[in-house]
């Protein structure tokens, strides 16, 4: 097995006698090397918008939330709040109640989700960090009806946080059958003051409203009710250096709460509450790859090329190898060989220039993102670089150019033969 390898090198760094197939040998390693940097590169692009949208979504979100399975209410006067509570790294056990509604400020109005939050889910590091204090600084518990729009529904809303006479008129379903459609018959309606906003993902951020949990259970009809509950774990306890959203000690803790509710609710972490959005980003991400791919196999064919011109040239060296002894199977190790390298080679290339590439991204910052007005919620383009994309790459080149390589040998062969 050593034999051919040796014979193979040799053959890739020897003078050839046409110049030619040198140029073109160079030009298919420098064509793998291009196609490994993009795939690394464009990988590591979709890790980083990736992690940047898990951040967002964290910022708002809980670490688990808890639904009936049963129904669209749990009923909070038997849940077992303090039984979760003692459970390790456990920080917040708060009911909520998300309901859609119908939301009007004079002549303007939206439909999106309100949100009823006890005052304790505002005192998370994270989500207090979204809260900006445009107007007065007072929270929900200073008034009865407080409400924080997100920036997109304040915009859509046309609410100006220091204005206080800034209203939002809220409209939801009534519980059971209306006798008529129409506004007073089948929604209950409140108004509530906005003197803040909060910013996290802009799908969030155009489409809910916070409201005093006590405030809505009564407006819904809710009392002894909530939509789910949410649980936040402490914070040192549910960060990890490469994924924010899921780490061993919350997983821990969503089967220890499994065990202590049974079968009748369901226990969802940021990725399951987020499925649709991480499935999707994770789609996106495998189709670029295969596109990528696709434009490797392209590059491929510049080392089948040279490939080919070399076994031409060689005969002589076949001859004389199988004058020695050697059969037809040693002539198709080294040749193949010699293809694998070419491709290995300009793939390693490529992937040493992508990962310097990415890092430089990454700690410097090279790639903007728009002009640099701070329009957009990141100032460079994210990336992130993952150990299972470098191996993926390099995987897919070594399948790629074996595959390449020893099509193209036994061909090659037989027409010799």
């Amino acid at each position: 097995m050593k034999l051919p390898l040796f014979i193979a090198q040799r053959y890739l760094l020897a003078k050839k006698s046409h110049n030619l197939i040198n140029i073109v040998t160079w030009i298919s390693i420098v064509s793998v090397a291009v196609a490994a940097f993009a795939m690394i590169f464009v990988l590591s692009i979709f890790n980083g918008f990736n992690v940047v949208i898990s951040d967002n979504i964290h910022k708002m979100s809980a670490d688990l939330q808890i639904t009936s399975v049963n129904g669209k209410t749990v009923n909070t006067n038997d849940f077992p709040f303090e039984k979760i509570r003692e459970i390790k790294n456990v920080e917040l056990v708060l009911p909520t109640i998300t309901e859609d509604a119908l939301f009007r400020n004079q002549d303007k109005q939206q439909i999106g989700q309100i949100k009823g939050v006890p005052q304790e889910f505002l005192q998370v590091e994270r989500i207090n960090k979204s809260i900006i204090n445009e107007g007065r600084v007072y929270g929900m518990d200073d008034h009865k009806n407080m409400a924080i729009p997100g920036v997109g529904m304040a915009y859509f809303l046309g609410i100006n946080p220091n204005n206080p006479l800034s209203m939002i008129q809220v409209y939801v379903p009534r519980r059971g059958n209306a006798s008529s459609f129409s506004l007073e018959n089948s929604f209950n309606t409140g108004n509530l003051i906005a003197n803040k906003v909060f910013s996290t993902n802009q799908d969030i951020d155009e489409t809910t409203i916070l409201a005093p949990y006590e405030w809505l259970s009564e407006l819904i009809g809710y009392e002894g009710l909530a939509s789910d509950v949410e649980i936040f774990i402490h914070q040192n306890a549910s960060k990890d250096a490469i994924n924010r959203v899921s780490t061993r000690n919350i997983k821990r803790v969503k089967e220890q709460i499994k065990n202590i509710l049974g079968p009748d609710y369901n226990v969802y972490d940021q990725y399951e509450q987020q499925s649709t959005l991480y499935k999707m980003m994770k789609s996106e991400k495998l189709a670029v790859y295969l596109i990528l791919v696709f434009i490797l196999v392209m590059a491929t064919f510049n080392v089948i090329s040279s490939l080919s011109m070399l076994i031409i040239e060689k005969k002589k060296d076949t001859s004389t190898l199988r004058a020695m002894g050697g059969d037809n199977s040693l002539i198709r190790s080294i040749f193949t060989n010699e293809g694998m390298i070419i491709s290995v080679v300009g793939g390693i290339i490529g992937l040493i220039l992508g990962i310097i590439a990415v890092l430089l991204q990454q700690y410097v910052g090279i790639i903007r993102l728009g002009d640099g007005t701070g329009s957009y919620i990141v100032e460079y383009y994210p990336v992130a670089l993952q150990l299972k994309d470098v191996l993926i790459v390099l995987a897919t080149i070594t399948i790629i150019g074996g595959i390449a390589a020893f099509s193209t040998v036994k061909v090659s062969m037989r027409k010799q033969l």
